[in-house]
């Protein structure tokens, strides 16, 4: 039982040392590392969510008001700003080192940032690009015009004298029942075209009241606030909401079609990430500028590979595109380093 217990805690303080050896990992010491740089794609995305609710008495709204009303709740997301946004990460998948045994490397060419880029000339200085469009607007005459949409009529209702054949008497009955929608909504436009008839009184003096300076404004704009109120009834109402959010792309060297699903919308849901099947795709499109390929130098044929080189990367110049099916809501240029050349330079050592 003892030795047992011995070669448990003997395999545990194992598992832990190779967990903690796993853990820490470092480059050999006096070796200069350094990985290419990369290019991560940011988007920042505002988009504008409306949820419309639609009145109790809509279908009532052209018969009594005059104007067409949507019937139905509805939910709709407007995409209203997009900033796009390169940045320079390191591409930890593409390493390279420098060592001499005998020597020391001459690095002052080589610019060493915090990421363990090495930047050279063609470096692009990191750029914001904001492509902003208005929302779809229609116009609203609703609340326009002061005579009602509809005309009174009387009818007499008869019934026969048990008397008399002949005779026929007008009879009268009240009782009490419940209002039908269609009654609150007649009731409630009648309310409208008071309030409209009002309005005009108080601007055109035809009233007993004597209204001046700020009673005018405060008595016009309390009946616009009761208008607007009774309308809601009929014409619903709109609550919304501003999201935004961010979203990484980043390119994939060697993938010949060069075309992401950056991010996704959903009329409910709103700003989606690009893995939520319940949205619609927006798609960002990289396409490379060509770069022209150079001949070898004379100097260099027939010679010896140098003994040491530092390799860099050319970025491609990419046209970057973004679709929501078939509109296209942005289109800028941004330099994409993995698309581009791998490129080498000869370092100099200096011998002790």
């Amino acid at each position: 039982m003892k030795n047992l217990l011995k070669f448990t805690l003997a395999l545990a303080a194992l598992t832990v040392s190779a967990s903690l050896s796993a853990q820490k990992k470092s480059d050999p010491e006096g070796v200069l590392t350094y990985c290419l740089p990369s290019t991560t794609v940011v988007l920042e995305v505002t988009a504008v969510q409306e949820n419309f609710y639609a009145g109790p008495y809509a279908k009532f709204a052209e018969k009594y008001l005059g104007v067409n009303a949507r019937t139905s709740d509805e939910s709709k997301l407007s995409i209203t700003q997009i900033k796009l946004a390169p940045y320079q990460e390191a591409d930890l998948n593409c390493r390279y080192s420098l060592s001499v045994d005998k020597g020391k490397i001459d690095a002052s060419f080589l610019r060493m940032t915090s990421y363990g880029l090495v930047s050279f000339a063609d470096i692009v200085t990191d750029r914001e690009v904001s492509w902003r469009f208005p929302l779809a607007s229609s116009g609203d005459f609703a609340g326009k015009g002061v005579t009602s949409n509809l005309t009174s009529q009387t009818t007499v209702l008869f019934k026969n004298d048990k008397k008399s054949s002949y005779n026929k008497v007008s009879v009268q009955q009240n009782m009490i029942v419940a209002k039908t929608p269609e009654q609150k909504a007649a009731e409630t436009a009648e309310m409208i075209m008071k309030l409209r008839q009002q309005r005009l009184q108080i601007v055109t003096g035809d009233t007993d009241a004597t209204y001046s300076g700020e009673a005018m404004g405060a008595a016009i704009a309390e009946l616009a606030r009761l208008e607007e109120e009774y309308l809601t009834l009929f014409l619903g109402y709109t609550e919304s909401q501003t999201q935004t959010m961010s979203f990484d792309i980043i390119p994939e060297a060697g993938r010949e079609n060069q075309k992401y699903i950056a991010f996704r919308i959903s009329d409910t849901a709103g700003l989606l990430p690009a893995d939520n099947l319940s949205g619609k795709p927006v798609v960002i499109e990289f396409v490379p500028q060509e770069i022209a390929q150079i001949p070898e130098p004379e100097a260099v044929k027939g010679k010896k590979t140098p003994q040491v080189l530092a390799y860099y990367r050319i970025p491609a110049v990419c046209k970057v595109v973004i679709r929501d099916k078939a509109q296209e809501l942005l289109q800028s240029r941004v330099p994409v380093y993995q698309l581009g050349v791998e490129a080498s330079l000869p370092v100099n050592v200096i011998l002790k």
